[in-house]
């Protein structure tokens, strides 16, 4: 069986493709599975990198708002199309997958072109252009979160790593408190702004270090590749990283986590059963607040809009919940059940059933 994979641009498109690929390669050992992507998206290092083959296609975003991108848009499309069949025909796939962005539109016009059976899954709350598109195709449409409106829409929830999913935090953590030089009898706050990183909420915290330092939090500090933050001085630790690889350990070492609400962040973060404060980007469409909803609903996290999130709140409001052992176990068993980790198994089932 051949199965194409089409997504990238961020990851939040690539790393579902990679946990996905995963699953269907231990669900069917001798599948032959290909990527599809652009030669300048993270796609085009972590893919090879998974050992996949990557095929790539001419990059066309999709402008909201009426201007010249969008009148050139068209053309760009069907230069993408012509490119994504000259994939079709040469790998010649059983099934095509897309996880939305700007490679899966070319994918999905490329398999209805060629009558290849077709699987749309969208990572966020509120789908995207592409995916709006894909889900009139096909009757297999996997979604993220619960109450996403796509048509034939089944939820399935978000393929996370496997490293993430069947991540034992109380096993590793000893290891993860040694790997970052933290103390095992005090509280450790992880804060991450995602994979570029938040100037906002690497200065609220920064400006809180002092109020978390006096009550003997220790802080996991992930400010991004390109943002600088300077560890303040004290007893307490107070570790900064510009990027972790494993973010198992990262989690395994954590009691709380400070962050955006990209769909990978939330599904991660709450399914390890990490209770959580949700800061969703004051851009975009408001999908980040909305995959937050499910789990802040449940009891697992808070929401707080950026504007909102300042060094006083962080003492004000976070504080008093890093020093409270009863009410995280509370939020972080909550967080546990709110959000399928089993998701890259159940689309890969999907994946199956629809090239049968």
């Amino acid at each position: 069986m051949r199965v194409l994979l089409a997504g990238g641009g961020t990851a939040g498109h690539t790393s579902p493709l990679l946990a996905t690929a995963d699953a269907l390669r231990r669900l069917v050992p001798d599948v032959d599975v290909t990527a599809l992507g652009t030669s300048t998206g993270l796609e085009a290092r972590l893919v090879p990198e998974a050992g996949l083959p990557l095929e790539v296609v001419p990059r066309v975003p999709l402008p909201r708002r009426p201007g010249v991108d969008l009148l050139r848009t068209p053309g760009r499309l069907l230069a993408a199309r012509r490119a994504a069949l000259e994939v079709v025909d040469r790998v010649r796939p059983d099934v095509v997958v897309g996880f939305g962005g700007y490679v899966s539109v070319p994918a999905y016009l490329a398999a209805r072109a060629r009558r290849i059976p077709l699987v749309v899954h969208e990572g966020n709350a509120l789908p995207g252009i592409a995916n709006r598109l894909g889900a009139r195709m096909t009757q297999h449409v996997a979604t993220s979160f619960p109450g996403t409106r796509l048509p034939h829409a089944t939820y399935v929830g978000l393929p996370v790593r496997r490293m993430i999913s069947t991540l034992d935090r109380s096993a590793l953590r000893e290891q993860a408190l040694a790997e970052f030089g933290l103390a095992a009898d005090r509280p450790v706050l992880l804060v991450t702004g995602g994979s570029q990183g938040a100037a906002r909420i690497n200065a609220a915290v920064l400006g809180a270090a002092p109020a978390l330092a006096e009550a003997g939090v220790q802080v996991l500090h992930v400010v991004g590749p390109k943002q600088e933050v300077v560890a303040p001085m004290g007893d307490v630790a107070y570790v900064v990283r510009h990027y972790v690889d494993r973010m198992d350990l990262a989690y395994a070492a954590a009691d709380a986590v400070l962050c955006r609400a990209g769909s990978n962040t939330v599904t991660e973060v709450s399914g390890v059963g990490l209770p959580a404060v949700y800061v969703p980007l004051p851009i975009g469409n408001g999908e980040q607040a909305l995959n937050a909803r499910p789990v802040v609903e449940a009891g697992g996290g808070l929401l707080v809009e950026d504007a909102t999130l300042t060094p006083a709140w962080v003492a004000a409001e976070l504080l008093p919940l890093l020093t409270d052992p009863a009410r995280l176990a509370e939020m972080g068993a909550a967080a546990s059940g709110a959000v399928p980790l089993d998701a890259d198994e159940r689309l890969a089932a999907m994946i199956l059933e629809a090239a049968r």
